[in-house]
């Protein structure tokens, strides 16, 4: 069951509480609404030191969806469950439109700022803004959810290499390059890649095999690019054939598909391990096969946030995730810093306002709006976009602000639960 967060008249985060004990302290105007997402309550009264059970954050990062779970690690239960959408591919296209604008301004015969390129230095460590977004917004989100409860220890899915000449001294060669997960890891990132399907009849739901697209006895290698998933059946009939051969030549150009999602994944993992032990809290690092591993043996669905309940070898003997209900993060930005908004040729067709707040609302503000009448009578919640005029947008249709209770002001994230 999904709790909700606490906080005395300090500021300090207690226990979180049931839903229902939430809404008698409200009802009973024992406590305020302080946050609506996540949502958290503020008490009216003093409360006394007491003992506070410390909890544990886990995460599991991804290139598009980072999964957030809130476990006690005592009882089993999962208080707080997320999915963090993150907006890198969204970054990258607008960097590329800025460079091609750039770049255009310098071979035209007109004044322009000279290229710079060469005195430029880039820091140890140094990341592509898409790339540490994704790192920024998880960052953000662990200091938020730190204000909200006792959290005293994080858990993040990063792929770890055992020390084999410890387990193994007699390892040698191939054997030691390849490692303790060697083959497991490779398959938990193919049923990813193939999305869980046989690549071949497209059948979910059953065992599937790691299968060799062009096979190995007409010369075919241990490659990535040159594995699949199938189930028993497509294995069998395929034989010697390669994907081709065999009627499914898409399965041979999927596979070589370039793997900017996995290289997202491996070059952040670092830099987001080293941003969590800055926070001073024990932070625990766990491989996907060990997180596959906690998942099968407790029986539960593929899901971000499920992965994330079960990262590492902290993960309880049982996790009691019915009635959990899960917030979906969606980053969103600030907005641009653009002073003229331009057409796909290239001309001027609106400037920016001087003014970024209307009437009390700006874009991005979650609102209700409560129309009384006309084709969108009504109530309706969403993301405004404002104008100087007394007319916004809300979910593709004109409202007036005098219609609109704001709910959560725009910060930088939009919400779903």
């Amino acid at each position: 069951m999904s709790k909700v967060f606490v906080l005395d008249t300090t500021y300090r985060p207690l226990d979180p509480i049931h839903p229902a004990r939430a809404r008698m302290l409200l009802s009973t105007g024992k406590a305020a609404v302080l946050k609506r997402y996540p949502f958290t309550i503020i008490l009216k009264y003093a409360v006394p030191d007491a003992e506070i059970a410390p909890l544990r954050l886990k995460l599991d990062p991804g290139s598009k969806t980072t999964g957030v779970a809130i476990v006690n690690d005592a009882s089993g239960e999962v208080v707080f469950a997320a999915e963090l959408q993150h907006r890198g591919q969204r970054i990258k296209a607008a960097l590329d439109d800025r460079r091609a604008v750039r770049r255009s301004r310098r071979t035209r015969h007109t004044r322009y700022r000279k290229a710079r390129f060469l005195n430029r230095r880039r820091l140890a460590g140094w990341l592509a803004p898409s790339l540490m977004s994704r790192v920024h917004n998880i960052i953000t989100w662990v200091s938020r959810l730190r204000r909200l409860c006792h959290i005293t220890a994080i858990s993040q899915e990063l792929v770890r290499f055992d020390t084999q000449l410890m387990q193994n001294p007699e390892i040698s060669g191939v054997a030691y390059q390849q490692g303790t997960l060697q083959g497991y890891e490779v398959r938990e990132y193919l049923l990813e890649k193939w999305q869980r399907h046989c690549a071949y009849c497209k059948a979910a739901g059953v065992p599937l095999e790691v299968e060799h697209i062009i096979p190995k006895s007409r010369g075919g290698t241990n490659r990535v690019s040159n594995l699949t998933i199938a189930c028993h059946g497509c294995n069998q009939d395929k034989g010697d054939r390669t994907a081709a051969e065999f009627g499914h030549p898409e399965v041979q150009a999927q596979a070589k598909l370039p793997l900017k999602d996995a290289a997202a994944v491996n070059t952040t993992r670092w830099a987001l391990y080293q941003r969590l032990k800055q926070t001073g809290l024990k932070v625990e690092a766990g491989s996907g096969g060990l997180t596959k591993y906690n998942r099968t043996k407790l029986g539960l669905v593929k899901s971000h946030w499920l992965d994330a309940a079960c990262v590492g070898h902290s993960t309880p003997p049982m996790l009691h995730t019915s009635g959990v209900i899960l917030l979906t993060i969606t980053a969103t930005g600030w907005g641009k810093r653009q002073m003229c908004g331009t057409n796909r040729f290239g001309f001027p067709i609106r400037h920016r306002a001087r003014n970024k707040r209307y009437f009390g609302f700006q874009t991005g503000d979650m609102v209700r709006a409560i129309v009384p009448g006309g084709k969108h009578k009504g109530t309706h919640f969403g993301r405004v976009a404002v104008r100087a005029k007394p007319s916004f947008k809300l979910n593709g249709f004109d409202v007036h602000p005098k219609y609109l209770t704001m709910l959560w002001q725009a910060d930088g994230y939009s919400y779903a639960d």
